[in-house]
């Protein structure tokens, strides 16, 4: 056990070891479990909510990811604590929300000195090594960890072996990064490493099939610079639907590469006689690219707080414990992983400022879970979203707060959705229900002074000449060769 997440460990169950026996005694209680049961996470990249075959796409074939949600449980409601990537993937890991961790952008973040009100400043140094990950948590109990892919929550991209701050640093045994390729870089080659990653997470699996596993699937699909096989994206150029704005036929070709690639590794686990005793979790980190593919039914997409930013796709397959085929309406988050995994492994120390919740009720349909309302902390402007902004979900509604304008006092700063009757977003109901506006309001303000999450400040050097923020109105995009430019 690494030194810091010893102590760590400490802290979080309140005792002083005094000598030797006390020690083994916390070691001991460390590795009690009932089963140890190997998991699969795969987590994709900018995957829109409408890219799967399950959530009825015709158009991208997605059979692999299918079978994970055909042979496990479908979640309706499942949400990104972020609409960008580094917050969700540090939510996923600690169980803490990226407003309580003060990462709150993709690391480092964008720096927009002239615009109406300012971005805080996020840890750009990455994720805290103070912090207990879920490799962590796998590693205490005696598990094999193996990440494979995308990391992005170090304070670059510059991964090397062992350096403060990458996988290796934050619990990972065996690591493979890779980051996302450029403009230039040859289609046909394995462009966003799809093979690579499938080729790493399978040798992990052969290397650890008789002792328990948590393996990492971290995939760049579908994040741009979008680029794929020419005979692959041709297959999908001829499809019909190619030319309806939520198909994308490069996107396809992408996502069929990764599915391949899925498929793969649950025949690796099938042939090593592992499929019964492995949970496979399938995730997307934040909504899809609105500006290269639409997220119809849903509004907005990545970088923006609307649906199409946060709500993703999730399926969870755990043989002999979740029902086939069944579905969860319950809306639930990235924060909710790691209480949930340390449930699985009976770890009942974890701190007390986890603000994720155990899901494993709702997974076993054996009742319920006692929170009342998600949050949402997106203080930023991004050059690929809409405008900064907060938001709560009770129930059926979802309450936006647009941080311009109750920053300043604009008008128009709140914004209030029924989502069940409009998924779209496209009729505002704070006019018609000023009473639940003004309650949703005070709650979402509440739940960010106890996270003590970082505010937007009016900017007093704002220049509208200098803002050079190009996307008020979400018009004047187009592709130049699958490159996104603004008119």
């Amino acid at each position: 056990m690494y030194r810091r997440k010893f102590i760590k460990r400490l802290g979080q169950i309140g005792v002083v070891v005094a000598g030797t026996s006390t020690m083994q005694g916390l070691l001991n209680s460390c590795a009690k479990t009932d089963k140890k049961w190997n998991v699969v996470f795969i987590l994709t990249d900018d995957l829109g909510w409408n890219q799967v075959g399950y959530h009825s796409s015709r158009y991208y074939e997605t059979p692999n990811i299918d079978k994970i949600a055909a042979q496990g449980m479908q979640f309706t409601s499942a949400y990104s604590a972020s609409p960008v990537c580094s917050p969700t993937r540090a939510s996923l890991m600690t169980g803490k929300n990226p407003a309580r961790l003060h990462i709150t952008d993709y690391i480092p973040g964008s720096r927009y000195p002239y615009a109406k009100v300012l971005n805080p400043t996020i840890l750009k140094d990455g994720l805290p090594l103070g912090e207990v990950t879920l490799a962590e948590m796998f590693k205490q109990h005696g598990y094999a960890t193996g990440h494979f892919g995308k990391w992005h929550l170090n304070k670059d991209k510059n991964y090397q072996p062992g350096r403060k701050g990458d996988p290796e640093s934050q619990g990972f045994d065996e690591v493979y990064t890779s980051v996302k390729p450029g403009y230039d870089h040859d289609p046909d080659a394995d462009a966003h490493h799809a093979k690579i990653i499938t080729k790493r997470s399978i040798e992990f699996i052969n290397k650890n099939k008789d002792k328990p596993f948590f393996c990492y699937v971290s995939h760049h699909v579908v994040h741009r610079p979008i680029m794929e096989n020419k005979d692959l994206v041709a297959k999908y150029e001829e499809k019909d639907g190619s030319d309806d704005p939520v198909n994308n036929p490069i996107m396809g070709a992408m996502i069929e590469t990764m599915d391949n690639g899925i498929g793969e590794i649950l025949e690796t686990l099938e042939k090593n006689k592992l499929t019964d005793n492995t949970i496979v979790v399938f995730y997307s980190d934040n909504g899809g690219f609105e500006q290269l593919q639409d997220q119809a039914p849903l509004n907005g997409g990545k970088a923006m707080i609307f649906e199409g930013g946060i709500k993703v796709p999730l399926a969870i397959k755990w043989p002999g414990v979740i029902s086939t085929g069944s579905k969860c309406e319950v809306p639930v988050i990235s924060d909710d992983f790691f209480p949930t995994f340390a449930s699985v492994l009976n770890e009942n120390s974890i701190s007390k400022d986890i603000d994720g919740y155990n899901i494993l009720p709702l997974l076993k349909q054996k009742g319920k879970i006692d929170r009342d309302a998600l949050y949402f902390h997106f203080p930023h402007y991004h050059h690929l979203g809409y405008k900064p902004a907060g938001a709560i979900r009770e129930g059926d509604y979802k309450l936006i707060e647009w941080f311009e304008e109750s920053k300043t006092g604009g008008d128009n700063a709140y914004q209030l959705f029924n989502l069940k009757d409009d998924v779209g977003e496209n009729k505002d109901l704070s006019n018609e229900m000023p009473d639940l506006v003004e309650r949703l309001k005070n709650k979402l303000h509440d739940w960010r002074k106890k996270m003590n999450a970082q505010e937007m400040e009016v900017n007093p050097d704002h220049n509208p000449e200098k803002a050079d923020w190009r996307f008020k109105d979400r018009k004047g995009w187009y592709v130049d060769n699958g490159v996104v430019k603004t008119s």
